[in-house]
């Protein structure tokens, strides 16, 4: 028998599979559920699933609906991107970046209605079980987490759908065949994995695209933009001014236009497995190499170097959950007091999938054409320097070299 639960609050789409979900927690632990969903810029009208709730008898005042576009951006994907992460030196981390907020609004939600638990719909075998819970643990420490996927029986499409039926959960036509492959999106990136996406041997179809037009189909011309950073976030395009969502909204209809941002990966998942998944991040591609770009002529290369270092550490704990952690608390602090004079514009071509600055200015220029010129330099730089500087970096590989007998 289930343990007693008095009030539980789902992380809810609306779709077949949390729908199931929502009647499965009144049916097997007989409590009352409130739904929380996230408007992330998925590209879904969300209203419906006020709706479905209704429908499945979840009170109006259970019912959570919230926009979390700008805070999604401004306080988890800008930090994040502030350290150029790279899950493997690949991966925009477009799913792990949301989970987070996702969890910190849930336990919110929670407080506020007195719920003693909470509950999502990611799977047993996936990392979103993880990011989740570690996300709730971190926020409510005696918190109860529900994952029915690890409870419950249903491990077939055919078993939601027998199940949705016999509860009267409506089930749309084109939810009852196996789907080809399964998403999550949000306004930094889709991503899809499964089914047509097992055999890591074979190409991604084509219809399994939907966020960037094909490269081979972009524009014959380049396009040619420019990007402005603020302390390390990026506050304009083209010279116009625009929030964190609208910006990186921007950035998604320029790069979707011209094919950039597509990412087949084979990555290795924190449970233990190995995992293909194909990724589409346009925007944040193009916001990942502007900030590279800014960082170029305003960053010290010690600081420049050691963020590098701490990049992939920093990803790392994204990926797997620990947005919430001490250490990532660390890193970020270090990564940001990088970022107070990382200020000016990058220009930037994009043209059939690639992205490539080619050109960056800035009022924190550490960039001296005077010092780095092939013709006179007036002084600025006495080239015997040089020879003092590499004898004493030479010293040690010298005493190596005698003593070996070199």
């Amino acid at each position: 028998m289930a343990d007693s639960i008095n009030k539980v609050v789902l992380a809810y789409s609306g779709g077949l599979d949390t729908s199931v979900i929502l009647k499965w927690l009144q049916t097997e632990y007989n409590c009352e559920v409130v739904t929380f969903t996230a408007d992330l810029g998925q590209g879904e009208e969300l209203e419906p699933a006020r709706a479905k709730a209704l429908l499945l008898g979840i009170k109006p005042e259970n019912i959570f609906i919230d926009d979390l576009r700008e805070e999604f951006v401004k306080d988890y994907v800008f930090p994040m991107m502030r350290a150029n992460a790279l899950y493997e030196g690949l991966y925009l981390l477009g799913t792990s970046i949301a989970r987070p907020l996702i969890a910190k609004r849930q336990i919110e939600i929670a407080k506020m209605t007195g719920a003693d638990a909470v509950s999502h719909g990611a799977t047993g075998k996936g990392n979103d079980q993880v990011r989740f819970e570690l996300g709730y643990y971190a926020l409510a420490p005696d918190i109860r987490i529900i994952a029915p996927w690890r409870e419950w029986n249903l491990t077939s499409r055919e078993a939601l759908i027998a199940f949705a039926e016999q509860h009267q959960i409506p089930v749309a036509k084109d939810k009852r065949g196996e789907s080809p492959f399964s998403t999550d999106a949000n306004l930094l990136h889709t991503s899809s994995e499964g089914k047509v996406l097992e055999d890591p041997w074979e190409e991604v179809p084509d219809y399994v695209y939907s966020r960037t037009d094909h490269p081979e189909e972009a524009p014959d011309t380049p396009e040619y933009i420019t990007v402005d950073f603020q302390s390390g976030d990026a506050v304009a395009v083209n010279g116009k001014g625009l929030s964190p969502a609208m910006l990186l909204a921007k950035l998604n209809e320029l790069g979707k236009r011209h094919g950039i941002g597509r990412l087949d990966l084979l990555e290795n998942r924190f449970v233990g497995m190995k995992s293909r998944g194909m990724y589409e991040t346009p925007g944040g591609t193009i916001l990942h190499i502007a900030h590279r770009g800014i960082e170029q002529i305003t960053l010290d290369r010690g600081a420049a170097h050691l963020k590098d270092e701490l990049m992939p550490k920093y990803a790392e704990l994204l990926y797997n959950g620990f947005w919430f952690s001490p250490e990532r608390e660390m890193l970020q602090a270090a990564i940001d007091h990088s970022q107070y004079k990382v200020t000016g514009t990058v220009r930037l071509k994009l043209y059939k999938g690639n992205v490539g600055v080619v050109g960056r200015k800035s009022p924190y220029s550490l960039y001296s054409a005077g010092i780095v010129t092939f013709e006179d330099d007036r002084g600025a730089y006495d080239q015997r320097d040089a020879a003092g500087f590499i004898k004493l970096n030479a010293l040690r590989l010298r005493l190596l070299g005698r003593r070996d007998g070199r």
